[in-house]
């Protein structure tokens, strides 16, 4: 494996319908150091401003991990604010990217879903996942909290949905759970299934208004115009309590494990 490779990316691949399908990989059960997060929020907005793209898919590479969230590595490195404070912005960017996109996003869940993984299957549009799509926020139990993608969370699965979440820390709340909340549209059994269900909505959409849409996305986005300042200030929170003893041990006895 070469070295980009092995640091993680983003790839898209759009056809000649309009489709634009986005995938990020990382080794490390595709979690987001920096420069993935850096280019995932570039491209979604590349894509947003691209008129030959009428509509988006998210997924992943991988067959059981969607995302593993936060790069620990990087979690471990953070010495000082404003390095905190630039690395959650970069979760606060992607969230923000995929809401102000003027183009719908489809979102595809394979499996399972820590900390911001949960945030990004709550900031696309619509949402399938597999029966192996568990998600959990993990961040509490790690010293901090699920400040920046805590917005996004709760705008789908209500307070109590995401108080849930974010307060049972270390606990994985099942695929069937999150669709019953709507975090998920769809679940099935496996992953082929669930491209099949993807391809279909997808052909529908493509055939759709993109004007309607474009209206229809900015409905339901109401009410977050004020999210730029407040993940900004979200960031700042999570960049400060990571910088806490308690937080860099409890990061690596997580990944001692």
């Amino acid at each position: 494996m070469n070295q980009a490779i092995n640091q993680g990316g983003v790839q898209v691949v759009t056809d000649d319908r309009g489709l634009a399908t986005v995938e990020f990989f990382h080794p490390l059960s595709n979690s987001l150091p920096g420069k993935v997060l850096a280019k995932l929020a570039e491209t979604i907005t590349a894509l947003g401003e691209d008129d030959a793209v009428k509509l988006i898919v998210l997924k992943s590479a991988g067959e059981r991990a969607f995302c593993a969230g936060a790069s620990f590595d990087e979690l471990i490195a953070i010495e000082d604010l404003p390095t905190g404070k630039v690395f959650f912005s970069g979760f606060a960017n992607v969230i923000n990217a995929m809401r102000t996109c003027p183009k719908l996003i489809i979102g595809r869940v394979q499996g399972k879903a820590v900390g911001g993984g949960v945030g990004l299957a709550s900031s696309v549009d619509y949402c399938f996942a597999t029966k192996h799509a568990a998600v959990k926020l993990s961040e509490l139990a790690v010293g901090i909290g699920p400040f920046v993608v805590g917005p996004a969370v709760e705008r789908k699965l209500g307070l109590s949905g995401m108080t849930d979440l974010a307060i049972n820390a270390t606990e994985w709340r099942s695929a069937q759970w999150a669709h019953e909340r709507g975090l998920y549209n769809d679940v099935f059994d496996d992953a082929h299934a669930m491209d099949v269900a993807v391809e279909a909505l997808a052909s529908k959409l493509l055939s759709s208004s993109s004007d309607a849409m474009r209206g229809l996305k900015r409905v339901f986005w109401e009410g977050t115009e004020h999210w730029d300042q407040l993940l900004a200030e979200r960031a700042a929170v999570s960049g400060e309590l990571i910088l806490s003893q308690a937080a860099k041990d409890a990061i690596n006895a997580f990944k001692s494990k």
